[in-house]
């Protein structure tokens, strides 16, 4: 029995949360068709095959004119269900025993679909999938950075009514660009009305972003966080400061941030004192959820079962649980670690 494989079914085995998962960026050219269908709703692709063909992007910006055609088909309060559903039964079987969900309520709302039947729908699925599964979850809700900020203020005041179910707000979509300093008032706004805060930075866009997103944002992660790498004053406050990256190594590879995994910075990271986090990002589109990007980061840089332990530990630890829940999933993956030393 080969290494590679005895790691992968470690990989498989280890219970872990995810951290930096859009719930958009799940849609399966399958489900696609069948909402498509139910809809009544045309897409312009004949087959699922060649859907899933058109899942080829050259950069971040190609990658969104697709995922923003494929979430047109979402109208109901069951179509965001069926979607987050979906993503649940599949990590299910990753034993993710928590995640933390990205949805862009703008992505829908611009088009007419009511706040209350987006966030119901997948709200649903979420308590379905703690009673079912024992999988715990938060929900972040994020703003389309390359929209303006008035559009961001009404999302958060359409959201404040929902937040008991909404942990945190984030920033997403087009970064380059879009400093997180467009949105220093919005994020006030969210953390004087109880929402954490956290921001992708640092993935096409400057090192000085992530800098914007820690001084004006004041977030507690960092997503991607990949070019923090640039600026060595900003690793030693990021170490200082123990903010966790939300690192995506087939979303970066597909978007062409790293052009071979190999060279992909994560052991640097990990070996610089950073907290790493492996995720998924958009697993419908860059081929693989996340096991497969633990599996595929974990072969290319030769990572040991120790740095995978470390990895799904700070999972956790990063995550928006409280300390008793970090305390029983960090039990889980010790008792897991000692079985297969």
């Amino acid at each position: 029995m080969n290494k590679d494989f005895l790691l992968e079914n470690f990989i498989n085995g280890i219970p872990k949360a995810e951290l930096h998962l859009h719930i958009e960026g799940t849609f399966e050219p399958e489900l696609m068709f069948k909402i498509a269908k139910r809809n009544n709703i045309s897409i312009k692709y004949s087959s699922v095959e060649e859907l899933r063909n058109a899942y080829s992007f050259n950069n971040l910006q190609d990658f969104l004119n697709i995922y923003y055609a494929g979430a047109n088909v979402l109208v109901t309060q069951e179509d965001f269900y069926d979607l987050t559903k979906a993503y649940l039964d599949k990590v299910h079987l990753q034993n993710v025993q928590h995640c933390e969900i990205f949805f862009d309520p703008q992505t829908h709302t611009s088009r007419g679909i009511g706040f209350g039947t987006i966030i119901n729908g997948i709200h649903k699925a979420l308590v379905e999938a703690k009673e079912q599964d024992g999988i715990t979850s938060k929900l972040i809700m994020c703003f389309l950075r390359d929209l303006d900020s008035d559009s961001a203020m009404k999302t958060l005041e359409e959201a404040i009514p929902f937040k008991d179910w909404i942990m945190a707000v984030g920033l997403d979509s087009a970064e380059v660009g879009n400093p997180p300093s467009k949105f220093t008032e919005i994020f006030n706004h969210a953390r004087n009305n109880g929402f954490i805060t956290v921001a992708h930075a640092g993935e096409e866009g400057p090192a000085d972003y992530i800098w914007e997103a820690l001084d004006l944002l004041k977030v507690s992660r960092i997503d991607h966080g990949n070019n923090s790498l640039d600026d060595k004053k900003l690793v030693d406050e990021l170490v200082r400061l123990k903010v966790p990256l939300t690192i995506c190594p087939l979303s970066n590879y597909k978007l062409r941030v790293v052009k071979d995994l190999k060279n992909h910075p994560l052991k640097k990271m990990m070996n610089m004192g950073l907290v790493i986090t492996i995720n998924s990002d958009d697993p419908a589109y860059f081929g693989g959820y996340i096991n497969e990007n633990y599996c595929a980061i974990a072969e290319a840089l030769e990572l040991s079962k120790e740095d995978i332990y470390l990895i799904a530990k700070n999972s956790i630890n990063a995550s928006f649980l409280n300390d008793n829940e970090k305390e029983l999933l960090y039990k889980k993956v010790d008792a897991y670690m000692e079985l297969n030393k």
